[in-house]
């Protein structure tokens, strides 16, 4: 969309009356479009709207909702959803600060740079994009609305001490639940409300605690975005979540954000901490009740300029990184995903053999992961779907009708309810693109109704569990003193008598904190007679689960799914660690011993699988000698060696001991002695995990980022990380060993006693600005001059002097690097006036020259093939390292140097390099 309409920013905290003002402005245009955050909220606002223009001229668009009346005037859409192209009055983005999300920011983004209005365009948010908007959006006018009501903290409460209109918040279906469940024993009843609801049982839901019928309302984070409710305080029963990768600690603003739904209107809203969630500091607290936060600087981006000419140029186009500095590229959404997996498929492949089918494999591609059971699941779900379309145009209606069909039955708890709404909402979504079924009609209705169904039963069983019970059969048989009954669900919940009591992690009980004295030991008696066959049910599931279920964390942890089964512990050698098992004593020496034989072979086989090189030297019969001895040293070191630490032991090698050794892999760098294959993400992050293990250490350094050509050095960092990490430390960033090596390569070229100026291939292969580079420089041992000089604007071969040649050092891998020049810019004059003399525009340079220092190398300066550098004298002479047979004494008796060219006649052959190796074969055959 485009238009020369007047941009409006509309920024301020909660409870301001944004998205009312929206929808006001939008009503007072001829046609417009509002783009919202979640399908609960665009439900929302479509009904507002109705209410106030009627049906005929609304339209609801979401990726599963579709309701498009033929005059429609005003649109209401989830953003990503948004039709473009539509030349509309006006124009609306709702939560734009969303552009920094990880996950979706590069939605909001796109529309932040690419969406107008014709005659007016709003962007409603936090007040902490206005410096973002400012400099992306040119001429954005701003306008900040202040908070109707105050928001308090009011430090942390237990749940049985809860007000009344309270609303706690989760960040599972599990805490929500659990949650719920606490306060139906407690408090008489909640209601549920969750971003993965239908809006038909959301709805109904919330009717629920909007009525009275119940006072309290356990949510999860979706009502913090823009939902209207009679909320007077917010309790966070946790400040930490998943977000798709990762545990993390909520940022304030993302507090605030949910925080903010309590007080409504002029009423005056509080919020805390209930639960295990710790208690904010004053410094949080303090700044989500005067609503300052740290402004947004980088938005999370992606390339809209597509190219369909083939799945390799659409990946390309989707990977294009951003030119500018406040754009950061996104990162790999499940759209790119499902690209890249189906890709790999022949068929797929022999199919998209033009534009037309690559864009329609694009479309099929997003296709969103409603189901979220796996990545290859979905994949080869739509597989299904794009073979269907390529071939005949649509999907089959009996190939439809049996998924739609096997999800229409009522019956099930709540957790199978809700994972056959989760699944419905495919089909919903694949009934509402325009050409992919037959009667689209037919399936719409077909699809919605089978959600609507679902929706009401799930309300009614959700209804049942969570609200207006009467006192517990639990508590009533505990005072009776009565026989209980236990069970244990799949999901590891300990009930007794229905009663949830704990849960089973892994293979160990965690116990209902709220429980206490006489009632919390009869608890914990029950639950262990319950959990006595289950625990040798487990184990033997346990015991015959593929390795794919069982992995180590970071820090030595054992997990099997999502629970702590045990952790590593060092053995007798760097690769055998052993293994300290997580089980109740109560589980009995059976499972304990079972649990722990599985986790042994899982990660033997693991050690096995990823240190394979190192095995095959290890066991290589034929090494002997020093040769064998060299091997013992990169096995132990986990194969990894600083070339200082075995400079003498390198020296010693011949060049059969050499070649021995590299046919196992081994790589003799000017730095550093390693296996490039073992310099992968994998065996990376176990090398470290076994190297912390082996050194003893209380918290364990985590590998850095995969990719990364280099990463902040680091303070504080155990002696030895930066290797087993398989970078090497040089000034204030550490760069990857097998591209340091790469490097060296390009400076023996170099005249290092006169000096050099770097190149755009040594910059590009360590992603480094020129500042940064010559702080790398000088952790090598070279001494960097800084100098300034008029810039020459038309050298085509000028060497890269300038920071801006140099990608971005912290995200920059080496296949991403650019290593062009810098283009000239033509200074722009004033029309009619003759140039006049300018101040030349000048440049930085730096001239590196070999400073002589070791930087933690013993012995002096050598080559890859471990021979002294030339121009080095040996230790204890003042002679030249050795004699040249070429013409004329030798050159080098001066200033030491990195590494200077060797004579021209009669090169010394590196006994490292397999092509000079083979030459010397044949020289002595000759």
């Amino acid at each position: 969309m485009s238009g020369q309409g007047r941009i409006t920013a509309v920024l301020g905290p909660t409870n301001t009356g944004k998205t009312h003002y929206a929808i006001e402005r939008m009503l007072g245009y001829r046609t417009g479009i509002i783009g919202l955050p979640l399908r609960l909220l665009a439900r929302e606002v479509y009904d507002r709207i109705v209410a106030i223009r009627g049906p005929s001229v609304v339209a609801l668009v979401t990726g599963e909702e579709r309701i498009l009346p033929p005059r429609a005037q005003y649109w209401v859409c989830t953003v990503e959803a948004m039709p473009e192209g539509m030349g509309c009055d006006f124009l609306a983005i709702d939560e734009i600060q969303l552009c920094a999300d990880p996950e979706r920011g590069h939605v909001f983004t796109d529309r932040l740079l690419r969406s107008r209005g014709a005659q007016e365009t709003l962007f409603l948010g936090s007040d902490t994009m206005r410096g973002t908007i400012s400099a992306l959006v040119p001429g954005v006018d701003f306008v900040h609305r202040d908070r109707m009501s105050t928001l308090s903290y009011s430090g942390p409460r237990k749940l049985s001490r809860m007000q009344p209109r309270s609303a706690i918040v989760g960040f599972s279906v599990d805490n929500v639940y659990a949650i719920a469940e606490l306060l139906r024993r407690q408090k008489g009843g909640a209601a549920v409300v969750m971003g993965a609801l239908s809006p038909r049982t959301r709805n109904a839901q919330v009717e629920l605690y909007q009525n009275g019928d119940v006072d309290f309302l356990v949510a999860t984070d979706a009502i913090g975005m823009g939902l209207n409710l009679d909320i007077d305080h917010v309790a966070f029963s946790s400040t930490v979540k998943f977000d798709g990768r990762r545990m993390r600690q909520l940022a304030p603003n993302e507090l605030a954000q949910i925080a903010g739904r309590a007080g409504r209107g002029m009423s005056h809203g509080t919020f805390g901490v209930t639960g295990e969630a710790s208690s904010m500091t004053d410094d949080v607290a303090q700044a989500i009740m005067d609503h300052r936060f740290t402004p947004i600087k980088k938005l999370n981006w992606r390339n809209a300029g597509l190219q369909f000419g083939t799945i390799e140029s659409l990946i390309r186009s989707l990977e294009a990184p951003s030119n500018d500095e406040m754009l950061i590229k996104a990162r790999e959404a499940d759209d790119l995903m499902a690209l890249k997996t189906m890709s790999q498929e022949a068929e797929i492949r022999a199919r998209a053999s033009d534009p037309k089918s690559v864009r329609l494999l694009w479309d099929v591609c997003r296709i969103p992961d409603f189901r979220g059971i796996s990545h290859a699941e979905h994949a080869n779900l739509i597989s299904g779907i794009y073979g269907y379309l390529h071939q005949s145009g649509h999907i089959p209606d009996d190939w439809m009708a049996r998924q739609v069909k096997r999800l229409d039955r009522a019956e099930g708890d709540i957790d199978t309810l809700s994972k056959r709404l989760a699944y419905i909402r495919t089909w919903t979504y694949v009934s509402q693109r325009n050409g992919w079924v037959h009667d689209e009609k037919h399936w719409r209705g077909e699809t919605r109704a089978v959600e609507d169904r679902l929706s009401d039963v799930l309300h009614a069983k959700l209804t049942e569990k969570f609200v207006d019970r009467r006192t517990s059969v639990l508590l009533r048989r505990l005072k009776q003193k009565e026989a209980l009954l236990a069970e244990v669900n799949d999901k590891g919940e300990v009930t007794v008598e229905g009663e949830f009591v704990g849960r089973l992690e892994g293979f160990r009980f965690i116990a209902d904190k709220d429980a206490t004295g006489q009632e919390a030991k009869t608890l914990k008696q029950a639950s262990l007679q319950a959990l006595a066959p289950h625990f040798h049910l487990r184990a033997d599931r346990f015991y015959n689960a593929p390795d794919t279920e069982i992995d180590f964390t970071e820090q030595g942890g054992l997990m099997w799914g999502e629970h702590a089964v045990g952790k590593l512990v060092a053995g007798a050698e760097p690769m055998r660690p052993m293994v300290d098992v997580f089980v109740d004593e109560e589980a009995g020496p059976e499972v304990l011993q079972k649990v722990q034989r599985r986790l042994q072979h899982f990660i033997d086989r693991k050690v096995a699988a990823l240190f394979e090189p190192l095995h095959n030297l290890s066991n290589d019969e034929e090494l002997s000698g020093l040769a064998r001895g060299f091997a013992f040293r990169m096995v132990e070191s986990l194969g990894i060696l600083p070339r200082g630490d075995v400079a003498n032991e390198v020296k010693e090698l011949d060049q059969d001991a050499r070649g021995a050794l590299r046919k196992h892999g081994i790589r003799f760098g000017q730095f550093t002695i390693f296996m490039p294959l073992l310099l992968k993400p994998a065996p990376t992050r176990l090398r470290l995990v076994l190297w912390s293990l082996a050194n003893g250490l209380q918290e364990f350094p985590e590998s850095p980022p995969p990719g990364l050509v280099t990463v902040p050095a680091g303070k504080g960092l155990p002696q030895g990380y930066h290797a087993m990490a398989g970078y090497r430390a040089a000034g204030e960033r550490a760069v990857r060993i097998d591209m340091l090596e790469r490097l060296a390569d390009m400076l023996r070229t170099e005249d290092s006693r006169g000096g050099f100026e770097a190149k755009a291939d040594m910059l590009s292969i360590t992603g480094m600005t020129l500042e940064q580079f010559a702080d790398l420089m000088a952790g090598l041992g070279y001494k960097a001059e800084k100098g300034e000089r008029v810039k020459v604007k038309a050298a085509a071969d000028a060497p890269v002097v300038a920071e801006e040649t140099a990608a971005d050092s912290a995200n920059t891998t080496a296949e991403d690097a650019v290593a062009e020049p810098a283009e000239p810019v033509a200074e722009a004059t004033p029309e009619g006036d003759a140039p006049e003399a300018a101040a030349p525009e000048m440049e930085v340079f730096y001239t590196f020259t070999w400073g002589g220092g070791r930087q933690n190398n013993r012995g002096p300066r050598r080559d890859q093939g471990g021979r002294r550098a030339q121009g080095d004298a040996p230790r204890g002479k003042g002679k030249p390292a050795g004699k040249g047979k070429g013409k004329g004494p030798r050159r080098d008796t001066g200033p030491k140097q990195f590494q200077s060219r060797p004579p021209k006649k009669e090169k010394a052959i590196d006994p490292d390099n397999p092509f000079a190796a083979a030459l010397m074969g044949l020289k002595e055959k000759g």
